[in-house]
């Protein structure tokens, strides 16, 4: 199981800062914190975009499948960054792994995907011992490896994440590493928690509509 670990960096009061932000360039006052508050949701509320990418979010996302970070990876809007645990220079003779839970209801399919994840395990011990360098190992290496990732980025992109990773026809593991973002980011502040509760929303729930070729039912098709 993955874990989302939420770095001290991260801004601990995103609704008053973006007030605090929008209130240089409206002239106003910025001493109030209720103020600040206020004219924060009001930029959310008038999806005043821009102001949101003043908010920053620093975390460790460990224990998810490599597979599910290259898809990560392709939400880079708003200047995010991250490090990904090396294959250059890190042993991976004995190396985690996720299992998808199609595989995990099936004893008979979960013990042949283990013994596969095995014996990878195995080449590359063989491999190491006989002097072939990390670095050209690492090519054998599963998309299901479970890998860490120090990342970067800001409000705006997890909010434009959330509307395309939080359908039900988004990649699984995608799904429940967002969901983890949500619980730990809810931990740092009340003001995460209404953000969380009132932003992070699948694309249907924007729209009022689903657009997808192949609907989960959750909202009417647009027509």
């Amino acid at each position: 199981m993955g874990k989302v670990i939420i770095l001290p960096e991260t801004t601990k009061d995103p609704i008053s800062l973006i007030g605090r932000r929008a209130g240089i360039c409206w002239g106003s006052s910025t001493d109030d914190p209720e103020k600040n508050y206020k004219r924060g949701l009001d930029c959310i509320r008038s999806g005043h975009g821009r102001t949101w990418e003043f908010v920053n979010v620093e975390m460790v996302l460990e224990g998810y499948s490599a597979r599910v970070i290259r898809e990560w990876y392709t939400h880079i809007g708003g200047s995010p960054t991250r490090l990904q645990a090396s294959t250059r220079y890190i042993d991976y003779g004995e190396f985690e792994y996720v299992v998808p839970r199609s595989v995990k209801k099936d004893p008979e399919k979960e013990e042949a995907y283990r013994a596969a994840m095995h014996e990878i395990s195995e080449a590359y011990r063989h491999l190491q011992d006989a002097g072939v360098p990390k670095e050209d190992i690492a090519n054998i290496l599963p998309l299901g490896m479970a890998t860490r990732v120090v990342d970067k980025r800001n409000l705006r992109n997890l909010v434009d994440m959330s509307h395309q990773r939080m359908c039900a026809r988004a990649y699984w593991e995608y799904r429940d590493l967002f969901r983890d973002i949500c619980a730990a980011l809810r931990e740092v502040s009340d003001e995460w928690a209404w953000i969380t509760d009132h932003m992070f929303v699948p694309k249907c729930e924007l729209s009022g509509f689903c657009t997808e070729t192949r609907s989960c039912g959750r909202m009417p098709k647009k027509h």
